[in-house]
């Protein structure tokens, strides 16, 4: 099955999954009992067509999303999600920021980057 979130046995290699994922899944992070996982839409191309993940889709009628689910690795649920729309399609990983407050993205030929205020000890992030 396409799209799974789950646990491999080391020793037999025996995959057993915990929850259905609707995307292509990029990307990682355990933060305590829950798993983030990014998910793309899948490239109907050359590359990335005709992927088993296609077929669950259209098995469990959902369509792929790009976006975020949290999941409770206790249960399977996923408790928390973000989808995104528009132009963003793929998600290529997925970072936790421990103690983070306001985290936000700056780019680089904006004007925000010159305003920036850092807290905290000069060097550190």
């Amino acid at each position: 099955m396409a799209a799974q979130l789950g646990s491999l046995d080391p020793a037999g290699g025996a995959f057993t999954p915990l929850t259905f994922c609707p995307g292509y899944l990029r990307g990682l992070v355990f933060v305590g009992d829950y798993a983030v996982t990014g998910l793309s839409q899948p490239r109907h191309d050359s590359t990335f067509g005709g992927l088993v993940l296609d077929e669950t889709l259209a098995a469990k009628g959902a369509e792929a999303r790009c976006g975020l689910h949290v999941i409770d690795l206790r249960t399977g649920d996923a408790v928390h999600w973000v989808r995104f729309g528009g132009m963003v399609r793929e998600l290529y990983d997925v970072v936790a920021l421990p103690g983070t407050v306001r985290p936000a993205a700056l780019g680089f030929k904006t004007d925000e980057i010159q305003q920036a205020i850092a807290v905290g000890e000069e060097g550190r992030l």
